[in-house]
């Protein structure tokens, strides 16, 4: 095995472990921000089971692992992963799929129209955020991937392929449709999938890697041997007190710099609140047909922009009374334990639709969520889980971070 080495990541650039400039311009807000995209759709994938015995592999420096992490150029690859999230969050398959509206009013859309595609993107990444599941995963540079989520007698497939972007599920017969926009060139910057999600270990990781600026310790902790591929293993952890992230293990793939396994442990204790690792991987070129994708006889197909025109896309509304939530966040403090400030300019938590305009099945999880809480910024609900908490004040302010209640409440007091 290789033996440990660390690396305390400074402020300062060269030789102290530290990323380029231009990786850390989002280092402010990637946490939260970053994780609370996995806690809000995220993708957890189980380890694979390491082979008796860990690899020896020659030594390396924390430092010079991460350099190789940043220099992988892996763009095409296949394989399995499997899917563990444990959030401490109740289960919302439910909430996925024909049911992606949940959280919109009752009755459906202004135009009365109910419901969307069972097939729409985001509503069906919302079942990844708990239980476990299993994905079949494939890629070929940027302009063509295909994700499946497998269930024992069904399967939800997403595949962008040269600009266009299709989703289908199989138990409904029902298939989603979009372009992307003019300029886009293929880059996958699709408007229709979801936005910068991460989908693979080395998508997390890299995201992790992102917040090591002076408030990270990162060691080197031995090797593993990972879907049939020698692994060395990174350990991340958080320097500053109050965050819920205890550590990040990434174990990166010795020929590659690929990441092959993710793990998220909770400063809480207990089992792993994301888990991320290929189970078979395959670095060669995938076959072309695999991104190829015709909806199948009497599938029912459902345009992007027509599910808009109709109000039908309730994964892209907003409720009325919610504001204005696509303006530049207020980020206050650094690194792990920095929370982002947003102003829904709304009444009650976060402004959002009334209990008794929602839903049964989405007030359940709200309620499930939330501890009520006051302090000198007034009253207000905070929503938590083993990862992410969230505090939504009653004048409608919402402060997020991957940091405890205490840690939300103290910040929202010192910024009133």
């Amino acid at each position: 095995m290789a033996p440990n080495d660390s690396a305390q990541i400074t402020g300062e650039n060269g030789g102290t472990g530290e990323l380029p400039a231009g990786r850390r311009r989002a280092a402010r807000y990637v946490v939260p921000v970053g994780v609370a995209a996995v806690a809000a759709a995220t993708i957890g994938l189980v380890p694979a089971l390491a082979a008796a015995g860990d690899p020896d592999l020659p030594a390396i420096s924390a430092q010079e692992l991460i350099e190789k992490i940043a220099a992988s150029d892996t763009e095409q690859l296949s394989g399995t992963v499997k899917v563990k999230t444990d959030l401490g969050i109740p289960a919302i398959g439910g909430l996925g799929g024909a049911t992606a509206g949940a959280f919109a009013p009752k009755g459906g859309t202004e135009d009365g129209e109910k419901g969307g595609s069972a097939a729409e993107p985001t509503g069906r990444m919302m079942e990844l955020a708990s239980g476990e599941h299993t994905l079949r995963v494939a890629a070929d540079g940027p302009a063509k991937q295909r994700v499946s989520i497998l269930d024992s007698a069904a399967e939800y497939s997403l595949i962008h392929n040269s600009g266009e972007v299709w989703a289908y599920d199989s138990a409904s017969n029902e298939a989603y449709h979009a372009k992307a926009p003019a300029g886009a060139k293929g880059s996958g910057k699709d408007q229709a999938a979801p936005k910068d999600l991460p989908a693979t270990p080395q998508d997390f990781a890299r995201e992790a890697l992102k917040a090591a600026a002076g408030t990270t310790s990162v060691t080197v902790d031995g090797t593993a041997r990972i879907a049939g591929r020698d692994a060395y293993q990174l350990v991340i952890k958080p320097k500053q007190d109050g965050s819920t992230v205890g550590s990040v293990k990434v174990a990166v793939d010795a020929g590659t710099g690929t990441p092959l396994k993710f793990t998220l442990l909770p400063s809480s204790g207990g089992k792993a609140a994301i888990d991320i690792g290929f189970t078979k991987v395959d670095f060669s070129k995938p076959a072309a047909s695999t991104f190829d994708f015709t909806p199948p006889k009497g599938a029912k197909v459902t345009e992007a922009d027509e599910s808009k025109a109709t109000g039908k896309d309730e994964a892209h509304k907003v409720p009325k009374g919610a504001g204005e939530l696509g303006a530049e966040p207020n980020v206050i403090g650094e690194g792990w334990t920095s929370v982002v400030r947003l102003d829904t300019g709304g009444k009650g938590p976060a402004g959002a639709v009334s209990s008794k305009d929602m839903p049964a099945q989405a007030q359940q999880f709200m309620d499930a969520l939330g501890d009520k809480v006051e302090g000198k910024f007034g009253s207000g609900t905070v929503f938590k889980t083993r990862l992410v908490n969230a505090l939504m004040t009653d004048d409608g302010k919402v402060y997020v971070g991957a940091v405890t209640k205490d840690a939300l409440v103290k910040v929202a007091n010192e910024t009133k």
